[in-house]
């Protein structure tokens, strides 16, 4: 067998398939941070591409031959991996703002933790949000669907192609949009509970001036935050879920939206 026989478009092919799911992969919410070392994702990625590749895989023909092109098409594809990553990460970012939220009315905010994925400081609330959220949502084979989003990505994206058109730009501005209102109503049992508590404590001084009502205010509104975090992690599981029922349609309208062939 002739070891240097081989067709170059066969290379070129894996070359392609190799770069549209690392650039994917790195930049998924559980994948792409710092506290997976990179050796671990490079394998990943490797092992993908020979499993996805036998299926799915691009002509050799697509890759390019001239350096401005060949950045063009590594700008597609990273461009692509933010669009199939942000749709995730606006989940994400709307549980961590709850988070936030919560933490300020139960006197968390300045307990501060450095998140190891992302390195930004947070909220301790947010943060055992953020990592719970995300333990439903593998739970749930949600990074299936993300899988899916990738595979039909090779069927509606070639290399490199992806259009910022109206349609994706308005796609991508409803999901932001839905950050803060998804935080408030995760947030809203806890924000309700503690205006209670700060109403009935108002009262209390009022009618007893000598009570020192900030001393019995900070333990006591800690303590029914944690009371009723447990609702919140109910609210939250039934969010993720229905979040992950959509995730397969909503990552196929980005798709086709910026698609140059549809």
């Amino acid at each position: 067998m002739d070891l240097y026989n081989f067709n170059p478009e066969t290379i070129l092919s894996f070359i392609l398939t190799l770069f549209r799911i690392s650039l994917v992969v790195f930049l998924l919410p559980f994948l792409g941070g710092e506290a997976i070392p990179r050796i671990i994702k490079a394998a990943l990625c490797i092992v993908l591409s020979l499993g996805l590749w036998p299926y799915l895989a691009f002509e050799g023909s697509y890759m390019p031959d001239h350096p401005i092109q060949i950045a063009i098409w590594l700008f597609g594809e990273l461009l692509l991996g933010l669009v199939l990553g942000m749709v995730v990460r606006f989940l994400i970012a709307a549980i961590q703002t709850g988070g936030q939220i919560i933490g300020f009315q139960m006197g968390f905010a300045m307990v501060n933790v450095v998140d190891p994925i992302t390195g930004v400081s947070e909220a301790v609330t947010a943060h055992f949000l953020y990592m719970t959220s995300m333990l439903t949502f593998l739970a749930l084979n949600g990074h299936l669907y993300m899988l899916r989003g990738l595979t039909q990505s090779f069927e509606l994206v070639p290399p490199g192609g992806l259009l910022i058109t109206p349609e994706l730009v308005n796609q991508v501005l409803f999901f932001s949009g839905q950050i803060f209102v998804l935080a408030v109503k995760i947030a809203a049992p806890i924000i309700t509970a503690v205006f209670l508590v700060n109403l009935g404590l108002a009262f209390i001084s009022r009618a007893a001036p000598q009570m020192n009502v900030l001393l019995i205010g900070f333990p006591l509104k800690i303590a029914i935050g944690f009371l009723f975090l447990g609702m919140v992690f109910e609210i939250m599981s039934i969010y993720v879920a229905e979040f992950i029922t959509t995730l397969g349609a909503n990552l196929y309208n980005l798709l086709k939206a910026g698609s140059p062939a549809l």
